[in-house]
């Protein structure tokens, strides 16, 4: 059962032509009622939060904004797995220090938790080129991958291993500072230690402070007989590393086919064309054909006219990770010589005063005539 979307202008509860002024006010009210550090535990709140939060995202765009205008929901959606991300909402103290400046007053621990928790790392993609037989027969590849992996010396701490981190002389390790402010406490994220509440004294002498390396890696690439132009294939964590002990992310290999001189791939079927001269089409004829397979004999019926399609079943591009094949269709091009010797235009003179005009009753058909002439 599908689910249809709410307009995002009906979501946010505004017409189509406001302003950003008013896009926003209307966010903003949405955003601070339903956000989920107001009401845990309530998933209806958190779904009205994400609805919100996604429709702001298109409308705030201009660009977006004009797709969405045009094309609707459609318009913005990507085939690749883009669009919102609900795992990147921002937390409530963004959205109040963004808004009134002053996020820190009702949310003090929030993006202290935020950072410490851990979290995935960046997914990366490989473009790899592979010929049209390859992706016919499937293959295994080795490819050279570079990405950033964690500095063997300091583990990914970004310091000297021995005494290269102390605790924040500012927050005492805390994260975060206390402001008063007549009858209010004001936390706000230590600007020294950025709410780590430790700082590299001392930066590690391998990774020069940046806790991770660059390094290429050997992956090997398992390609199923198949896949087409643009498939891809996922490697679990095998993308960038993750940050406070968080999962790597995924490499997404893309692959890109190249095209066959003879072969034009449609879905799991494939065609080719087959030029017989005018003869062969009226009397019919075996012609060889190369496919995937090896060499096969298809048999051009009597009478075939340009355009004739022939179908070799099974003879096509093998499903995706499952059994079966497509089929083969055979073309055929009836091809009309342009240069005649002497003998052969005089046999096509005698051919055509044989053969009644278009607008004649034919008292033999033309095919039998063709025969009895050739034969």
């Amino acid at each position: 059962m599908s689910v249809t979307k709410r307009d995002y202008y009906e979501v946010l509860g505004v017409v189509r032509d406001c302003d950003e002024t008013l896009l926003k006010a209307s966010y903003r009210k949405l955003a601070l009622a339903h956000h989920p550090d107001r009401n845990p535990g309530d998933k209806h709140a958190e779904e009205k939060f994400k609805e919100a939060a996604e429709a702001y995202s298109v409308l705030s765009d201009p660009q977006k904004r004009a797709a969405y205008d045009r094309y609707g929901h459609q318009g913005v959606s990507s085939a690749a797995g883009g669009g919102f991300d609900p795992n990147g909402m921002p937390d409530l103290s963004d959205i109040l220090n963004e808004m009134f400046g002053f996020g820190d007053v009702f949310s003090s621990g929030s993006r202290q938790q935020r950072r410490s928790r851990p979290q995935r790392g960046e997914d990366l993609r490989y473009d790899l080129d592979i010929s049209f037989e390859d992706s016919m027969r499937g293959l295994a590849v080795d490819i050279q991958v570079p990405r950033m992996e964690e500095c063997g010396r300091c583990k990914g701490k970004g310091a000297e291993p021995e005494d290269g981190v102390t605790t924040c002389p500012t927050c005492r390790g805390r994260g975060e500072v206390i402001y008063q402010q007549a009858f209010l406490s004001v936390r706000r994220t230590c600007n020294m230690c950025s709410g780590r509440g430790q700082i590299i004294r001392r930066p590690c002498k391998e990774c020069k402070g940046q806790a991770y390396l660059r390094h290429e890696r050997k992956l090997k690439v398992n390609i199923p007989a198949g896949v087409d132009n643009g498939t891809q294939l996922r490697l679990t964590q095998e993308g960038q590393p993750g940050g406070n002990g968080g999962p790597p992310g995924d490499l997404f290999v893309v692959l890109k086919v190249a095209e066959h001189p003879v072969f034009e791939r449609h879905e799991f079927d494939l065609h080719c064309t087959v030029p017989v001269n005018i003869a062969q089409a009226a009397l019919g004829c075996s012609v060889d054909v190369l496919t995937f397979d090896g060499l096969q004999s298809v048999k051009v019926p009597e009478g075939s006219q340009a355009g004739t399609r022939l179908k070799l079943r099974g003879l096509g591009v093998p499903h995706l990770n499952s059994s079966g094949r497509g089929d083969l269709y055979v073309h055929v091009a009836v091809k009309v010589p342009q240069k005649l010797t002497r003998d052969q235009r005089r046999l096509l003179e005698e051919l055509r005063n044989m053969l009644p005009a278009e607008n004649e009753p034919e008292e033999k058909s033309i095919l039998s005539k063709v025969k009895d002439y050739f034969m």
